[in-house]
């Protein structure tokens, strides 16, 4: 299934409330899963662990696309391969 750039819009309007509200980010990804059912994967993680460049940088986190139709997910800047996301949060220095 391809991420549409509407669905990545919710997705990133999403978490970004949430972030702004003061939400952790495991409540985030958390939310994201609940909203996005039928995603393969919705993780999250710190921005400064994740070497590949973001698909989407956001106030306070970046988003991520995963590809997941392999035996191994990958990062990926192909919404049209995209099964998943990385909701990988900043630190205020980012």
């Amino acid at each position: 299934m391809a991420l549409t750039p509407e669905r990545i819009d919710a997705i990133a309007a999403l978490a970004g409330r949430l972030f702004a509200d003061g939400t952790r980010l495991d409540a985030v990804v958390r939310a994201v899963r609940e909203a996005h059912p039928d995603l393969s994967n919705v993780t999250g993680a710190h921005a400064a662990v994740m070497a590949e460049d973001a698909f989407r940088e956001e106030p306070g986190f970046n988003l991520y696309l995963v590809d997941g139709t392999n035996h191994c997910w990958l990062i990926t800047n192909k919404p049209e391969t995209a099964t998943g996301v990385v909701i990988a949060q900043r630190d205020e220095d980012d």
